[in-house]
């Protein structure tokens, strides 16, 4: 197992399968369900359950499709190499920045939910102060060699685990057990306005909500550089996200919400002016009075966060180092430090995330809104490029006579199933005032992006060109 090239530029393969299993598992349980579902849950009540599975339903094929390009071609910053091979050199360059756009985003997120879980046993200490001090703690622990970093991401994910399933083990035994605390019953499903009590627009308008949830997954893709043996783990971690969204998200939120009618809990979460204040699942253990469970959970929730964040600096480092071996990054951003750690690339994800803790003192209410409208507008972009590669891909595999090991299922028509998702996703967004900004945004990024990109171009040699 080599540590470096003869340039020294190499990441080092040394993530095993029960890392990279944790790593795809870990990217799905964070913020989303744990603080996002408090704003799902008072646009669409009980059919957030519907909506988390049409939505996982998606996230998977996506899924399925990004891997299948890896198993052919295990590599790190994967989307922006694919994109740059199958689709031309200014979609590689726009999926590469636009991840690094997507990470930062959602590390800032996660730092400022950090801050919120933290206020509920401190509500003196400003969100600001914490996200400065587990903003310096993850990013030290990434300057470490990638197997501690592995293992870190390892135990955060099956402390959430562990978590999640002990909460649906507690629910059922309160909702079923010899003394049912009084309002929890499984026909809060229906009985509070019915399963639908805003209708399908209310369904609907929590969709980009949800998608928040499921913008970690793509995490495994940037685990396939550092994978001892990628075309088995990959599969196997793509294979499992399924049943995880049906366990984690929808068994999880079906027993929260069978606990107390939805109308209630969002009303009291609601009652300081600040949905997003507390998690729904802390709060639901604190009004039926288990109060030692309501801690233990809040600090499950915390770790989390901080496991979510942990991996997007991860993420972000990869794909930083990926884009300079591409061409699209200073070349500056190859340079690895003892443990083969791209010391640069994470010295300038660090600096642009710190951005979330003048936020956070500049704005300590509101800010995990914007954040999450952001972040949903560009997971979705990174979604339909994946799709429209991965068609292109295919296209070039049957051209050469080529075939894969890991087909993604029913292509091409899930592929265009996705991207007309993706599409209408996008146009409910710009009906929802307070996310309407962030697809407002997009064709600026866009030219933004086009701009950069064909100005790198021009200070190229001819040879290096991409086109």
């Amino acid at each position: 197992m080599s540590r470096a090239n003869d340039a020294g530029h190499a990441l080092e393969r040394g993530l095993s399968n029960r890392h990279i299993q944790m790593i795809g598992l870990g990217g799905a349980i964070g913020t989303g369900l744990f603080l996002g579902s408090a704003g799902v849950m008072k646009l669409a009540g009980p059919s957030l359950l519907l909506g988390y599975a049409i939505a996982g339903l998606i996230a998977f094929l996506i899924m399925r499709q990004l891997g299948e390009m890896l198993v052919d071609e295990p590599v790190s910053g994967s989307l922006s190499h694919f994109s740059s091979k199958y689709c031309g050199g200014f979609l590689g360059y726009l999926a590469g920045w636009n991840y690094m756009a997507t990470y930062i985003l959602v590390g800032m997120a996660e730092l400022t939910a950090v801050g919120k879980y933290i206020q509920f046993w401190w509500p003196e200490i400003p969100t600001w102060a914490c996200a400065a001090f587990f903003f310096v703690l993850i990013n030290g622990l990434n300057l470490l060699n990638v197997r501690i970093f592995g293992e870190a991401e390892f135990w955060f994910a099956t402390i959430k685990v562990v978590a999640v399933m002990m909460m649906i083990a507690l629910g059922g035994w309160l909702l079923f057990g010899p003394e049912t605390p009084e309002g929890a019953a499984v026909s809060n499903l229906w009985s509070h306005g019915g399963f639908l009590p805003n209708g399908m627009s209310g369904l609907v308008m929590a969709i980009p909500l949800i998608m928040f949830a499921f913008g970690g997954l793509e995490m495994i893709g940037f685990t396939a550089g550092e994978a001892k043996n990628p075309k088995k783990t990959i599969p196997s971690a793509i294979n499992r996200v399924l049943y995880r969204i049906g366990i984690f998200y929808i068994a999880a939120l079906a027993v929260l919400l069978a606990l107390s009618p939805w109308d209630e809990l969002v009303a009291t979460l609601s009652a300081g002016g600040d949905p997003y204040s507390v998690s729904p699942f802390v709060k639901i253990l604190d009004l039926l009075g288990i109060d030692a469970a309501a801690h233990i959970l809040n600090l499950v929730v915390l770790t989390a966060a901080l496991s979510v964040y942990n991996g997007v600096v991860y993420c972000n480092v990869r794909q930083l180092h990926a884009m300079a071996e591409q061409g699209h990054a200073p070349k500056k951003l190859l340079k690895l430090n003892g443990n083969s750690v791209p010391v640069n690339a994470l010295l300038v994800t660090a600096i642009i995330t710190a951005a979330a803790v003048l936020l956070n003192w500049v704005s300590p209410n509101g800010t995990l809104e914007m954040l999450m409208s952001l972040v949903v507008a560009s997971t979705v972009m990174n979604w339909m490029l994946t799709s429209y590669t991965h068609l292109k891909f295919k296209r070039a595999k049957q051209a050469a006579g080529e075939s894969t090991s890991y087909n993604s299922p029913l292509y091409p028509l899930t592929n265009y199933l996705c991207i007309a998702f993706i599409l209408g996703l996008l146009a409910i967004m710009a009906f929802i005032p307070g996310m309407r900004i962030s697809v407002w945004l997009i064709p600026l990024w866009l030219s933004v992006m086009y701009a950069s990109y064909r100005k790198l171009q021009a200070m190229k040699p001819a040879e290096l060109r991409f086109e």
